[in-house]
């Protein structure tokens, strides 16, 4: 089956690969994710990923406890370096050709990020994972996301969380939640709802770029969606 997105861009929260165990990194569930991220892949689908590091570090409950926003900030972006290592690592223990590129210079351990050089790594069946976010404190890995996004031409960004799409509350703690199938960028932001922060939104608002939210429980999700699959909830 022919693919419907011919780039995306994958958003994965750094607790996505915590599993069950809360923090850190579960060896199981990368390696699931791993095989879940090798199946869209052969779809001949070109794709980018931003992971998150909130499994480590998260700077915004830091800052809120007293330290400093930028220098929290800054170990938050180391913990999304050492998360997309693992994930490189586990790509490649399944024959996937990766790269790592980062925001902040690290050149013993991953590339400079550099754009035309991503657009290059993907035309060439490389996929590619970015790292540290933006480089800069005060914005988000969404952010950084939707900026990517933009940056290598992605059809779509794909934000895989632990709930199967956006609801007008938390489901966990309310039974009679309601989900959504698709929204407007206008109606996220009006109603305040947690898919990713106002600048993320604002930005693939301007730019018309679709976000696809849905659950990474089952890895499988990340290719029915890029077969065209109505998973999850879509904003556009």
């Amino acid at each position: 089956m022919a693919a419907a997105y011919k780039r995306i861009l994958l958003k994965l929260s750094g607790e996505a690969l915590a599993g069950d165990q809360g923090s850190g990194v579960n060896t199981q569930t990368l390696a699931e994710i791993a095989n879940g991220i090798k199946a869209t892949y052969e779809l001949k689908t070109e794709i980018g990923i931003v992971i998150g590091g909130g499994n480590i570090f998260r700077g915004v409950a830091a800052s809120a406890n007293g330290m400093d926003r930028a220098s929290s900030d800054y170990m938050g972006m180391l913990a999304t370096c050492i998360n997309s290592l693992a994930l490189q690592d586990a790509l490649e223990k399944i024959k996937i050709p990766t790269r790592v590129q980062t925001a902040i210079a690290m050149a013993e351990i991953a590339e400079p990020y550099i754009r035309r050089r991503a657009i290059r790594h993907l035309e060439k069946g490389r996929i590619v994972i970015f790292a540290a976010g933006t480089g800069n404190p005060f914005f988000t890995t969404d952010t950084a996301a939707a900026l990517r996004a933009m940056e290598i031409n992605a059809d779509v960004i794909l934000k895989a969380t632990k709930v199967d799409g956006i609801y007008d509350k938390d489901p966990a703690k309310y039974p009679d939640a309601k989900k959504f199938e698709s929204l407007t960028y206008i109606d996220v932001l009006n109603r305040g709802l947690q898919v990713m922060d106002s600048t993320a939104i604002s930005l693939c608002m301007d730019n018309k770029l679709p976000i696809v939210t849905f659950s990474l429980r089952d890895p499988a999700n990340i290719a029915r969606v890029v077969m065209g699959q109505h998973v999850g909830t879509i904003v556009k």
